[in-house]
């Protein structure tokens, strides 16, 4: 099969293409939501799914933030992509280091799904209604942050595993809630097990939360073509202000900052933070401006961010990583 890259008549020619994913139950859903979405715009190309185990899969027993390093779900996948063994990468974006390998781009950003935590609780307690010293499990230290700034008085521990390992844990009594992204109970048909909502205002998505990134190899214009029916300008947008702020951060998926951008006519919104582990030391803000100003907006706003007291807060985190 040729592997793309050297001009439109040979690529005009691939009938085949391999998408590669994580093995987990939602990565895999998301791929083959691609794949038929392929399925759909290129009838005559047959897709299949290859699944890849990622570091992050791997190293199931400590907490994320403590294995150090970036691009934890997805440099498996690339290298894949790099030596031609898949042609397109299926990554959920809030996993995708804002710095992508020599060679590769991200053809295709597909329409966001809800990007918004939730809480899901035992007895079908909000945030608020649980009581002192409830046990919440995230993998996650933005969510660790927000939820001891809004809540000091609850006990936030580690959870790892995939979406299904989480709520058995949560249902086998190891917790007394657990907050994970919409995005992923919606794409598993789960929603009913949601308690709660949060709202912006008490736990900021993550970069990139929401949104599916196809990747690929950037002289890949058969690839480029095939999927640019998925692409969702807006989607697009939003997460290039909020990876903008990332990188600015110099920060990793599991560092204290969220962003979350909304797109409102012609302006896109973004609001920030940069947190302390333990939520006391807090650092809030937001820009708007022209869309496709985004890149610029996400940068403005990690200066401004920086300067209000986010600077001494990310050199501590990165002097104890």
């Amino acid at each position: 099969m040729n592997r793309g890259g050297e001009g439109g008549r040979r690529d005009a020619q691939r009938s085949s293409l391999v998408v590669g994913t994580r093995g987990s139950r939602l990565a895999v859903r998301q791929a083959e939501w691609v794949q038929a979405r392929l399925q759909e715009v290129a009838p005559g190309v047959t897709v299949t799914l290859r699944r890849i185990k990622t570091s992050g899969d791997m190293i199931v027993d400590v907490p994320l933030a403590a294995i150090g390093g970036k691009g934890l779900f997805v440099k498996e996948i690339e290298e894949a992509l790099l030596r031609g063994e898949i042609d397109l990468a299926v990554h959920s974006m809030k996993d995708v280091p804002t710095v992508l390998p020599d060679g590769l781009d991200l053809l295709c950003v597909p329409a966001r799904e809800d990007p918004r935590d939730v809480l899901i609780s035992r007895d079908a307690r909000s945030l608020d209604q649980l009581p002192p010293g409830s046990r919440v499990g995230t993998s996650s230290l933005r969510r660790q942050a927000q939820l001891m700034h809004h809540r000091p008085d609850l006990t936030v521990q580690v959870l790892r595993g995939n979406l299904d390992t989480r709520l058995r844990k949560l249902r086998s009594g190891e917790y007394d809630a657990i907050v994970l992204a919409a995005a992923g109970l919606r794409r598993m048909g789960w929603v009913e097990e949601v308690t709660e909502y949060l709202p912006p205002e008490v736990c900021l998505p993550a970069i990139g939360q929401g949104a599916l990134g196809l990747e690929g190899r950037r002289d890949d214009g058969f690839l480029r073509d095939l999927t640019a029916p998925l692409e969702h300008p807006p989607t697009r947008m939003a997460v290039t202000a909020e990876r903008a702020l990332l990188e600015r951060l110099e920060g990793g998926c599991q560092v204290p900052i969220a962003a979350h951008a909304t797109i409102k006519g012609e302006t896109l919104v973004l609001e920030g933070l940069v947190a302390s582990v333990n939520g006391q030391r807090f650092v809030r803000d937001m820009v708007q401006g022209p869309v496709p100003d985004a890149r610029a907006l996400g940068v403005r706003l990690a200066e401004k961010l920086l300067a209000a007291g986010g600077a001494p807060i990310l050199n501590e985190i990165y002097g104890h990583a």
